[in-house]
C-alpha cells in the first residue's frame, strides 16, 4: 500500500443524551506509522475511535478516508479497516472456538452465502501462528488468559489484510511477552505503509512503541511526531488541567524539563 494513506477527522463533536464527550477533534492519522492516543480517564479516546469507525454519529464534523492518494466514503472503506476493541467489550463466555474467532476476518472478503475457501482458513492458521496461538486453535476463547485473548483478537484483525488497523488499549492487561509479539506484529504492519492507531495507556513506553502520539482530554490537545510532542509540558496540559485525572503511576520519562518527573497514565478502563 502505498504511504499517500491516511484518515483524517476534522473538526468532530460527538454528544451523547445532548452533552458533547468530543469537542470539535481535529486529527490525521498517515500509513506508515504508529501512532499513539493518550489521555485520562473519560478524555473520550474511545469515542474518538468510534467516531472513525461510524459507531458513533458526530453532531458536528467530518472523517475522511484516503488510500493510496484515492478519497473514499466510509461505505466504501469499513472492509479496508481493521478494529480491536477493549477486551471488556467482547463476550468472551460465546460458544467459539479460537480458530473460528480468527476465520471471523476473512468475512468481509466473501460473497453473499459464501463459505470460507481452503485460503481463508489458511490465512487464518496462518495469523494464528504469527501470534503464536496455533496450538489453541480449537479451544474455547473462555478457556484464554486475558493475554491469549488479545493475540486471538489481534489475529483476527491481521487476518482481514486490512489498509488500518485500530485498537482500544489493546496492551491493557497484557503479560510482557503478549505486549512485545503485538507491538513487533503492528509495527510489521505500519513498515508496509499500513495505518495502525492505538489507545495507549502506559506513557512510559510511548517512545519505545509509537511515532506519533495524540494528547487527548475530550479535545486535541496536541498532535505530532513522539519526538517532538512528547513532553512534559504537553502530559501535563493534557493529565493536570482535568480535575477527574488521578497520578496513578510514577515513572521517568523523555521530556523537556528534567526536573520534572511525575507523570501521569490512564491505567484505568476507558
Amino acid at each position: 500500500m502505498d504511504r499517500w494513506s491516511y484518515i483524517q477527522m476534522k473538526d468532530v463533536t460527538v454528544a451523547y443524551d445532548g452533552h458533547p464527550v468530543l469537542w470539535f477533534a481535529n486529527a490525521y492519522f498517515q500509513g506508515g506509522r504508529m501512532t499513539a492516543i493518550v489521555g485520562p480517564n473519560g478524555a473520550g479516546k474511545s469515542t474518538l475511535l468510534q467516531a472513525m469507525l461510524h459507531m458513533k454519529q458526530p453532531i458536528k464534523g467530518s472523517v475522511e478516508y484516503t488510500f493510496d492518494g484515492e478519497d473514499f466514503p466510509y461505505k466504501q472503506v469499513k472492509n479496508r479497516i481493521a478494529y480491536v476493541p477493549q477486551k471488556a467489550s467482547v463476550d468472551w463466555d460465546f460458544p467459539t472456538t479460537v480458530f473460528d474467532v480468527v476465520l471471523m476476518g476473512r468475512y468481509g472478503h466473501l460473497g453473499i452465502g459464501k463459505r470460507p475457501s481452503k485460503m481463508d482458513k489458511d490465512i487464518a492458521y496462518e495469523q494464528l501462528d504469527k501470534v503464536g496461538m496455533s496450538p489453541y486453535a480449537n479451544r474455547q476463547i473462555s478457556q484464554l488468559s486475558g493475554g491469549q485473548r488479545q493475540r486471538v483478537f489481534l489475529a483476527r484483525a491481521l487476518c482481514e489484510q486490512a489498509d488500518a488497523i485500530i485498537l482500544d488499549e489493546p496492551l491493557a492487561g497484557v503479560d510482557k511477552k503478549t505486549e512485545q509479539i503485538l507491538m513487533r506484529l503492528l509495527k510489521e504492519e505500519a513498515a508496509n505503509g499500513k495505518i495502525v492507531i492505538a489507545v495507549h495507556h502506559d506513557l512510559n513506553t510511548v517512545s519505545d512503541y509509537f511515532d506519533e502520539v495524540v494528547f487527548l482530554n475530550r479535545e486535541v490537545i496536541t498532535q505530532g511526531p513522539v519526538e517532538e510532542a512528547f513532553t512534559q509540558d504537553n502530559i501535563d496540559a493534557t493529565y493536570r488541567n482535568d480535575a477527574n485525572a488521578t497520578a496513578t503511576h510514577q515513572g521517568k520519562i523523555p521530556n523537556t524539563n528534567p526536573s520534572v518527573n511525575e507523570v501521569y497514565s490512564n491505567d484505568f478502563n476507558h
